[in-house]
Parts: structure tokens; C-alpha cells; sequence
């Protein structure tokens, strides 16, 4: 049997971990499938206001991987809900509400250069 640690993040700033044993030789979505059953799932969807049934991808400490992947023993798969927000975007708004000569890169310009990027 092998160990592996599931974490998922339902919401900003909240991560739920579960560690799941199944046996050697297992594939990620042997992992999903397990992981849907457990009663900490269960029990996270129940207390979201948003439905988390829809798995959009999956990793292995950080790297991408498909439903195909082999587990090793000491795996973290970690569960990746869609993005709210596009992170361009988000960095654009950041940028104007902190104005743009004041903080950055931007702090020390030279005289009659342009500002931005």
C-alpha cells in the first residue's frame, strides 16, 4: 500500500488535505475515484455554497499531470479548481491603484521617460 496525500482548495485562503492509501501501482484517477467516496469530501461539499464536483486538472507536487499517471508512495496531488479571475488583469488593477512613478521599477525613472512598461 502506498500513501498519498489529496489537497484541494475549495476557496481562497482554505486548503483541505486528505491522505488516501491505495495500493501499488495505482493511477490518479484511482486516487479521484477514491477520493470523491471519502466522508471529508463529502462533508467539504456539503459546507460549500459552490459545487466542487467538477475536477478541471490535477498535478503531483506542482506538475500537471493526467488521470493516466502512476502514484509513488509520498505523492502530494494536489486538485486545481478554475482560476475566478484572469491574472493579467488582476495585475493590471493592482497596477493602476498604486499608481504607476510612485513604486516598483518605476520608482526611479529617468527625466522625460515614459512610464509603464
Amino acid at each position: 500500500m502506498i500513501q498519498v496525500q489529496c489537497v484541494f482548495s475549495p476557496a481562497p485562503r482554505q486548503v483541505h488535505h486528505i491522505n488516501l492509501s491505495l495500493p501499488e501501482g495505482s493511477l490518479v484517477k484511482h486516487a479521484l475515484v477514491q477520493l470523491h467516496q471519502t466522508a471529508d469530501w463529502q462533508a467539504m461539499l456539503a459546507a460549500q455554497t459552490q459545487a466542487f464536483d467538477t475536477v478541471h486538472k490535477q498535478g503531483i507536487w506542482g506538475h500537471l499531470v493526467a488521470t493516466g499517471q502512476v502514484l509513488k508512495d509520498g505523492d502530494r496531488l494536489e486538485i486545481y479548481r478554475a482560476l475566478l479571475v484572469d491574472p493579467k488583469l488582476a495585475r493590471k488593477q493592482r497596477f493602476k491603484r498604486q499608481g504607476k512613478g510612485r513604486t516598483g521599477l518605476f520608482a526611479r525613472r529617468r527625466i522625460g521617460s515614459v512610464a509603464g512598461y
